[in-house]
């Protein structure tokens, strides 16, 4: 009976669901009208206020797929044709450069007035590149529809696209311009799991961060849990990314970090001071020295003595060192690491 509709079904049997009918492997459940399943082309003049009229007949049609209220079985055909009325309008709206945050809101209401399974379907729903609105809202820098996403409690921001990467990762490439636009990043980030390693080459929201200078993502990232220690397919720390490319002040940000460890190597033996010496930044190259010979220091069983012992010929302190002594054995061929781009984050790469 019409108690089906009900907005209490059990979330397994719910979550099950949508895992099925976004494989295309259930069939459509029918009862409906024939008029709710002939759909028509979507217009370009969409209404501005809320879903076309052939975007509501799509959407009772996968709402009562989800939620299981018809009795009879409806042509996959159909079902697909739902599904893709629905992806059409929505990303034509939602994803655009210039999409007005309460737009979006309007078409998430509607949403929501059907069924929070619904919703829920919609907002993870992606293109044919594995994106989804969220994507293309962080690619854009468009904040407003960034939040009113995050507001539904229901988005998944660890999926990841075809190219590999997730909606978190794009945060490295957004041009942020205020405190407010921060603020829900820092909301995006407590959403998901910032140390999602990206599929192509092993890189983790923190090293995109480090690897295009925002320094401000950087802090916001270690706030939020980000591993500085973690490495890439080549070995690669967020550390050895700064030091490579000269950016003192993060640099100085990630040594601050007492887990930060300035003695991992990478697949060529090389650690972020030899990286450094290698790319002929010097003030990094002591900050890490320093570093390095503070730790050495601290682990000595000789540390805890009290006798005065006179200094070593062969030591040089960090407020005296010169580059020379800095002269390290150099990696045997290190090369500027590829560092993804807008384009390579948010497109399918073909073979």
């Amino acid at each position: 009976g019409d108690g089906e509709d009900d907005d209490d079904d059990d979330n397994d049997q719910v979550n099950v669901k949508i895992k099925e009918l976004l494989s295309s492997t259930l069939k459509l459940q029918n009862g409906l009208p024939e008029a709710d399943v002939n759909f028509k082309p979507i217009q370009d003049d969409l209404n501005k206020n809320g879903p076309s009229k052939e975007m509501k007949g799509a959407l009772k049609v996968l709402n009562h797929s989800l939620k299981k209220t018809s009795a009879t079985i409806l042509p996959r055909t159909q079902l697909k044709q739902a599904i893709d009325i629905v992806r059409e309008e929505w990303f034509k709206v939602a994803s655009s450069r210039n999409c007005a945050g309460h737009l979006v809101r309007n078409y998430v209401n509607w949403f929501t007035s059907y069924s929070p399974v619904l919703l829920e379907f919609i907002i993870n729903m992606t293109d044919a590149a594995g994106n989804t609105v969220l994507h293309y809202a962080i690619s854009h820098g468009n904040f407003d529809v960034v939040s009113t996403i995050i507001d539904t409690g229901l988005c998944n921001v660890n999926l990841t696209n075809d190219a590999g990467y997730s909606s978190i990762m794009l945060v490295s490439l957004a041009e942020i311009k205020n405190d407010a636009e921060m603020k829900i990043i820092k909301r995006l980030f407590q959403c998901g799991d910032v140390n999602l390693q990206a599929q192509k080459h092993g890189q983790t929201t923190l090293m995109l961060a480090v690897s295009h200078g925002k320094t401000e993502v950087v802090k916001l990232l270690l706030e939020c849990g980000a591993d500085l220690n973690m490495q890439d397919e080549d070995g690669s720390t967020a550390l050895m990314c700064a030091a490579e490319h000269g950016l003192q002040e993060i640099v100085n940000i990630l040594l601050s970090c007492p887990e930060c460890d300035v003695l991992i190597a990478d697949n060529d033996g090389s650690t972020a001071l030899s990286i450094a010496m290698e790319a002929g930044h010097k003030e990094i190259g002591i900050a890490l020295y320093a570093k390095q010979h503070i730790l050495s220091r601290e682990n000595s069983p000789f540390n805890l003595s009290k006798t005065k012992r006179s200094r070593s010929a062969n030591t040089v302190m960090p407020s005296t060192l010169s580059y020379s002594h800095l002269s390290l054995k150099k990696s045997q061929s290190l090369q500027p690491r590829e560092y993804a781009t807008l384009s390579s984050m948010l497109k399918t790469r073909t073979p």
